[in-house]
């Protein structure tokens, strides 16, 4: 893959309005494949390794200065980086982001929660067992990720009981990023089974028209992969 100017990437090979670069293991990447699906915006798709990161410095150094995925280049060439900044620019002016400021604000409480709380327990412990090639190395500090996954899924519980959604009474941004991480911790050796509004929650959710499932590799074994220590981006 070679690298391109904004410029140039706003003019796409494809012809389509914006150019996700993307992993197929990456949760937070997932979030924002799963909001454009809901919103039904065409884009183009660039599979990046999350492994071999030799290239990132060519093809992401003048779009995102931290070389992650997602990066998101829209029509006129402008890029943006981290999934929370794409999916609050996707989602204004939509269904998805509440127009009351308190609701807005509840929103973005739960996303900094799940940046914070829940993606570096389940998603690091997830990555290590399923991705990683090496889920030995890590085994004297999974009990710690996993303990702290529970937590974070435990405070989500607990707002909901009583509640079909984390904020308001439909689906948000917050409910799309929450679903990223709550609908795989059986890969990071954890259970939503013990937390029945969770489990409600996420039924609720997979009925709205545009959910798209997402396929989850439980695996401990991946060819060729070398852990990093940290959630695939």
């Amino acid at each position: 893959m070679e690298g391109r100017t904004p410029e140039e990437l706003g003019r796409t090979s494809l012809g389509l309005a914006v150019l996700l670069y993307d992993s197929p293991v990456s949760g937070n990447c997932y979030k924002v494949r799963l909001l454009l699906a809901h919103l039904g915006i065409p884009y183009e798709r660039r599979t990046m390794d999350v492994v071999d990161r030799s290239n990132r410095s060519e093809v992401l150094g003048g779009l995102n200065p931290a070389l992650r995925v997602p990066t998101l280049v829209l029509d006129d060439g402008r890029p943006l980086a981290e999934s929370g900044a794409i999916l609050w620019y996707l989602g204004e002016g939509t269904r998805f982001v509440p127009e009351d400021s308190y609701q807005r604000a509840q929103v973005l409480q739960w996303m900094f929660f799940e940046q914070y709380d829940h993606e570096p327990a389940i998603a690091v412990a997830r990555f290590w067992l399923a991705y990683s090639g090496r889920p030995d190395e890590f085994s004297d500090r999974l009990p710690e990720r996993t303990a702290a996954g529970h937590r974070a899924l435990a405070a989500m519980e607990r707002h909901l009981d009583g509640r079909e959604f984390l904020v308001g009474d439909g689906l948000t941004l917050r409910t799309r990023a929450a679903s990223t991480w709550s609908d795989t911790p059986r890969c990071a050796r954890g259970s939503s089974e013990w937390l029945p509004s969770l489990d409600t929650s996420q039924s609720t959710r997979s009925a709205d028209p545009g959910s798209r499932p997402r396929r989850i590799r439980c695996s401990a074994r991946r060819s060729g992969a070398r852990a990093r220590g940290t959630e695939s981006r």
